[in-house]
């Protein structure tokens, strides 16, 4: 299963982003499409927290566009909404040792270890960091 990171998700919706087009194409496909694609809940906080920020955006992303943006991605049937599970507590433990994610790294922990734990093996972001995950194939859907 593809899970997306919170980069999509903030690239689909603001147009001014130089991945735009290419973010709403991919995630238009996956939400309409029938295989399996997953996204952790602290990517949908954050990508809330990134579009409606007023020193990242000017303007920024009303509320309640971003949060209308989100309920209709929840509508798609594929979509799976990922968060901590009974697991969650050692799986943490194994990628932080492996990693050694601190920091402001450990934010992507958090998303790796929710992924791993409900068995995701791919995940799409132009955030590099990733690939410091072991059991987690970073694909960059922008690079050419």
């Amino acid at each position: 299963m593809i899970a997306l990171d919170t980069n999509i998700l903030v690239y689909a919706r603001r147009t001014e982003a130089t991945h735009h087009a290419v973010a709403y194409r991919l995630l238009a496909g996956l939400a309409s499409g029938s295989a399996p694609w997953a996204i952790a809940w602290p990517c949908i906080y954050e990508f809330l927290r990134v579009v409606t920020h007023q020193g990242v955006f000017d303007p920024p992303t009303d509320l309640d566009v971003a949060i209308e943006d989100l309920m209709m991605l929840f509508e798609s049937p594929s979509l799976r909404l990922l968060g901590e599970g009974q697991q969650h507590a050692s799986v943490m433990r194994q990628v932080l040792d492996q990693s050694r994610a601190s920091g402001n790294l450990a934010h992507d922990a958090h998303i790796a270890a929710i992924l791993i734990e409900h068995g995701v093996r791919e995940l799409w972001t132009a955030d590099r960091d990733f690939a410091r995950f072991s059991g987690l194939k970073v694909q960059d859907p922008f690079r050419n």
